[in-house]
């Protein structure tokens, strides 16, 4: 059993030598690519390491059980720890996403529903906002078309962890399962009669692309300014500030009128696109992958309405996974985690099972 982990074992011995050559660190880019990949293998080979162990003692108890009863028991609690660790090493030697460590654009979009469709998008906004305030993410806003009463047409935010990240952690690992069209079902403001209303709102998750990874040439761009609209500002509404691009090969717009100057908004749709090719890059890959690849890559389907927030009985369901809740409020005052939690746990089982 497990006998990859012994290449994997071989090449995490290679890094730690390499890493302790004074010479390496020279080459910055390099580094940070080896120190990367040994923070990956260092959970293998330490949970191997463990597992290997611990079976080792389970033979030594059992011999001595033979003499000692007592010892009965001890077998059986390392034969449990033994299981734990085999379920562990399993999980880790699953294949996993490479985009799992990156930050991510998130835009949400208002879709059916009219003001009360918008009115929902700002709620998914600020649950989205107060999820990373609680687990120590950043955010900055990127771009917003806001509606007549308070809500959002749409609206782009860049979501960042803090500091180095374990393998693995970071906020694409938890926020990729948040793409798809979400469905609100309330009385809205705008409704006098009290009734029940269901509208939708789309949320769309892009890891954030860096520079060396999506090359964008500039003779693929139309870029047009314009004069920002929405709720008046000093500059909005005065000056051409706003910057629509269209990446011609792929026929992508990105908007910007968020900011005050038209260098600022260009840098930041600039930003949205490279996220948006990314993405377009990986869905492409997917769809030629083979089936079971494509499996390990997306187990978790992200098809339409995704998940329902139900505020009469203040419940939200997961369609995906199954997952039903009667906390609504509190999840959309940021405790979002159980509900991604079920989402990875599925997808973990998923990949386990495929692997198999």
């Amino acid at each position: 059993m497990f006998e990859a982990v012994q290449d994997l074992i071989g090449e995490h011995a290679l890094l730690e030598q390499r890493l302790a050559d004074p010479a390496l660190h020279t080459d910055q880019a390099e580094a940070r690519r080896l120190n990367k990949r040994y923070a990956e293998l260092t959970p293998i080979v330490t949970t191997y390491r463990d597992w290997q162990s611990t079976g080792e003692d389970i033979e030594t108890a059992r011999e001595l059980a033979a003499e000692d009863p007592e010892f009965a028991v001890e077998v059986k609690t390392l034969q449990q720890r033994n299981e734990e660790l085999t379920d562990r090493l399993r999980l880790l030697l699953v294949p996993r996403d490479p985009s799992d460590d990156k930050d991510v654009i998130l835009e949400i979009k208002a879709g059916e529903g009219g003001e009360e469709s918008a009115l929902f998008a700002g709620d998914l906004l600020r649950m989205y906002l107060r999820y990373a305030e609680r687990v120590g993410w950043r955010t900055e806003l990127l771009d917003a078309n806001e509606s007549d009463l308070g809500g959002y047409r749409d609206v782009s935010v860049a979501v960042k962890s803090r500091g180095q990240v374990e393998p693995g952690a970071g906020v694409w690992a938890r926020l990729k399962y948040e793409g798809g069209v979400h469905r609100v079902q309330r009385v809205p403001a705008t409704e006098s009669q009290g009734r029940i209303h269901t509208s939708a709102a789309g949320v769309l998750v892009m890891p954030e692309a860096e520079d060396v990874e999506v090359e964008i040439n500039p003779n693929d761009l139309r870029i047009d300014v314009y004069r920002s609209s929405g709720p008046g500002g000093q500059s909005v509404n005065t000056t051409d500030s706003a910057v629509r691009i269209t990446h011609l090969p792929t026929g992508i717009v990105v908007s910007c009128q968020n900011e005050k100057s038209q260098l600022q908004n260009k840098e930041q749709a600039l930003r949205i696109l490279r996220a948006r090719l990314l993405a377009a890059a990986q869905e492409e890959a997917d769809r030629e992958a083979s089936d079971a690849r494509r499996s390990q890559v997306r187990t978790v389907d992200r098809s339409e309405r995704i998940r329902t927030y139900n505020f009469p009985e203040n419940r939200i369901s997961d369609h995906r996974v199954g997952f039903k809740a009667y906390n609504l409020d509190q999840v959309l005052d940021g405790e979002l985690d159980p509900v991604i939690q079920a989402c990875v746990d599925a997808d973990s089982a998923a990949k386990l099972a495929a692997a198999q």
